[in-house]
């Protein structure tokens, strides 16, 4: 059930990322921080409701920064689908009392999310994975400002795929791309000069003959957007014959529930706004030893 350890992946500003967050949750005065005072004291993480265990790092990280010590449970495995009856305990968190409960929320907040991602990831992972489809579930950009990198490494311990991370890792022209620049050749041809050989273009394209266009400019990906499943899989066969070695993206209001439809040998990728978007939360809570 566990996930490779994706932990390595985060990058250097994270530490600068979880500042933005604390911060953004006392700007000012404490005064339950005062009132507490800063002995030193221990919290249980409980994990009260059944999902796919992820957002480790993001916890540990929020209260190291807060001169406080994270210490995990065997059970505490990311990737683990975890059934719950009764609430588990996670973690332990020690350090002085103030300090605890000033990340407990911002912790507790990246943990239940990245969680929910995660789990929502992984039902639809299992069920492209069940019904025999090898390509890759993917989840979209549209994820919460400032909260990205928790959402897309959600997705990567759930099983699914990140998609392009950023404007800058991948070039895709959707439809106002398109009108913008004139025509999807002229603004492949454009993008390509700009991205040379280290950069995929994806085109979105609503029609056969505007993926067959993207294809013919130099287009590495195309985007079946909105299509329905009989004509998408009709048209991504047709396509697929002339351009066997460009992969075919389904995107547009799919959800795990109607995904079935839109799989097949000719469907590359099937992305789902969803998944960082209406996603359930898992529930966990930190209690003071008392």
């Amino acid at each position: 059930d566990a996930a490779p350890n994706f932990e390595g992946l985060l990058p250097p500003n994270l530490e600068s990322v979880i500042a933005g967050w604390i911060h953004d949750d006392m700007p000012s005065f404490d005064v339950g921080g005062l009132v507490v005072g800063s002995e030193k004291k221990e919290a249980k993480l409980l994990m009260k409701s059944s999902g796919v265990f992820a957002g480790k790092p993001f916890f540990t990280k929020v209260f190291e920064m807060l001169d406080c010590k994270v210490e995990w449970e065997e059970i505490a495995v990311e990737g683990n689908n975890i059934e719950i009856s009764e609430k588990v305990v996670f973690a332990t968190v020690t350090g002085p009392v103030n300090k605890i409960l000033r990340g407990e929320r911002t912790a507790l907040n990246t943990l239940s999310r990245c969680s929910g991602v995660a789990t929502l990831s992984r039902e639809a992972a299992d069920t492209a994975k069940n019904l025999g489809w090898n390509g890759w579930v993917a989840g979209t950009r549209k994820t919460t400002p400032g909260f990205r990198i928790v959402e897309k490494y959600g997705l990567l311990v759930g099983g699914a795929a990140t998609h392009r991370l950023d404007l800058s890792q991948m070039v895709m022209l959707k439809d106002n791309h398109i009108w913008a620049s004139g025509s999807i050749e002229k603004a492949v041809k454009l993008a390509r000069k700009a991205a040379g050989f280290s950069q995929k273009i994806e085109v979105e394209c609503q029609s056969l003959e505007e993926a067959l266009e993207a294809a013919k400019a130099g287009a590495d990906i195309v985007m079946l957007d909105n299509f329905t499943p009989e004509n998408l899989r009709s048209d991504a066969k047709k396509f697929k014959e002339q351009y066997p070695h460009v992969l075919v993206e389904a995107s547009g209001g799919i959800t795990t529930e109607t995904m079935p439809g839109f799989l097949g040998p000719d469907i590359d990728v099937v992305s789902q706004g969803k998944l960082t978007q209406g996603y359930p939360c898992v529930d966990f809570s930190l209690k003071i030893v008392h």
